[in-house]
């Protein structure tokens, strides 16, 4: 999708602060941080939500929560919690599926 904030950030047309990426995830910070870590797990894939999934995208769930745990592991994250909007009633801000990775004191979720 052309005017996706995510999309563009997987092809590098915006700036992030990336800590992560590999065939099929990209992981950043998120500008508004809701937690000392809040990172932002988004397929590469454009996927508006959840409840656009498809059941071909079984495996690339999956795959994102796995990078979830590599990211904690790597980050010596013990204990955070992983929040997905769907839609903007459930507080999805950006139609681009994508996983908030939160650790520490939280303000409010995201």
């Amino acid at each position: 999708m052309s005017d996706c904030i995510f999309c563009k950030i997987v092809n590098r047309q915006l700036p992030a602060e990336i800590i992560y990426e590999d065939n099929n995830a990209v992981v950043f910070k998120d500008i508004i941080p809701k937690a000392p870590v809040h990172f932002l797990i988004v397929p590469k894939k454009h996927i508006d939500s959840i409840n656009a999934l498809l059941p071909e995208d079984k495996g690339l769930m999956g795959e994102l929560f796995l990078v979830a745990q590599k990211i904690a592991r790597e980050k010596e994250i013990s204990g955070y919690k992983l929040v997905i909007n769907v839609g903007r009633e459930g507080g999805q801000l950006v139609e681009h599926l994508h996983i908030h990775l939160l650790s520490g004191k939280i303000t409010e979720l995201p």
